[in-house]
């Protein structure tokens, strides 16, 4: 046997630390039906109770307006597009008002550039949240975002930005924008985009200021196997440094309606290796969320036995990813049949993942 990858089996098997080299071979070259084994095994380790948790959330995209013109990004519009918007405060209100009899503990706030919305708009924003819904948690505003509110807009420090949004209402912030953290990469899909350093900076910068974060990978598109665990060692290293990473969240890129249209769409078990190798590689962030939103609800059952512990969010509109061509589609009952069917207890969770009654 290649001796390296026999030398990751036994480190995955007896949860050692893997090495880039190690991970590497694990995603290259690593037998499938192995990988599953070991994943399970870890997130048992981590996870011993038979339960997968999940959340009651919705996903409010406030604007579509954007200039920072991803090559993979089907949602955004030109400022003065005739399809731009941008969310009244009241909209926003109807659209929480409207979920919170289903549950919602939680709205997921993002949006594209808009370059005409200023860091009062967003603390004016976030203020109306927490007077209208003191209980709804704002989980909100990616690295890329908060680049842009602070660098494009304000011409601020990012530390300020970030502090006076926190001060405002915001509880956490989302992995989005990660992407790939290969610069390599990034020029690729999305040049005018935030740099690997800036975004790993951003959410030092959060974790520093005492708020969480997730971390993410969308993957499938120009980079390499390789680069994909360069991705997780760099995520890595950041929870090492600051421990303020509650979950990681991996999906596969969607081709439809975007610039990058002729990249092969990547077939599930592709995104089934990349789980499982997360969850073995990953040894310091605990969580690891199923992308049912682009592999579909049986892919996400399956990856339940490969690492997986968290079915992440109920869907109640999807801007983003469905602009792609991907529509797939739970509410917090079918998540809860998808997870017994798998032999799991289904429990509700918050941002912190941290058990709240259905």
């Amino acid at each position: 046997m290649d001796p390296v990858l026999e030398r990751a089996y036994h480190k995955a098997a007896a949860h050692e630390r893997l090495s880039v080299e190690e991970g590497t071979a694990l995603l290259d070259r690593g037998d499938t039906h192995v990988l599953v084994a070991l994943a399970h095994k870890r997130r048992m380790h981590l996870h011993p109770e038979p339960v997968v948790t999940y959340i009651v959330e919705r996903n409010i995209n406030y604007t579509n307006a954007c200039i920072t013109y991803c090559r993979f990004c089907a949602f955004y519009r030109r400022p003065g597009h005739d399809e731009e918007y941008t969310l009244s405060f009241e909209q926003l209100g109807q659209k929480i008002s409207a979920s919170r009899e289903a549950g919602v503990v939680q709205i997921l706030l993002q949006g594209g550039h808009n370059p005409d919305l200023p860091l009062t708009w967003y603390e004016d924003m976030l203020r109306y949240i927490k007077r209208e819904f003191p209980d709804i948690h704002v989980h909100g505003f990616s690295a890329p975002e908060i680049e842009h509110i602070a660098r494009d807009v304000e011409k601020m420090p990012v530390r300020d930005v970030i502090s006076r949004l926190r001060d405002a209402g915001l509880g956490t912030i989302p992995g989005a924008g990660g992407e790939m953290l290969i610069d390599r990469v990034r020029k690729v899909i999305a040049p005018l985009k935030t740099t690997t350093a800036d975004w790993i900076d951003i959410h030092r910068t959060a974790h520093q200021l005492g708020m969480r974060s997730t971390a993410t990978m969308m993957f499938g598109h120009e980079e390499t196997r390789a680069e994909r665990v360069e991705h997780l060692q760099r995520v890595r290293e950041l929870q090492d440094e600051t421990g303020g990473f509650t979950a990681f969240i991996l999906w596969t890129f969607q081709p439809d309606n975007t610039a990058m249209w002729r990249y092969p769409r990547l077939e599930s078990h592709e995104y089934l290796r990349a789980a499982t190798v997360s969850r073995l590689y990953l040894d310091n962030v605990k969580n690891l969320q199923a992308s049912w939103v682009t592999q579909g609800p049986r892919i996400a059952e399956i990856a339940l036995r490969a690492g997986v512990n968290d079915m992440g969010s109920t869907m109640f509109e999807e801007n983003v990813v469905s602009a792609a061509g991907t529509t797939y589609c739970m509410n917090a009952n079918e998540i809860e049949r998808s997870i017994e069917m798998c032999g799991f207890t289904p429990k509700r969770r918050n941002v912190f993942y941290e058990e709240v009654a259905a």
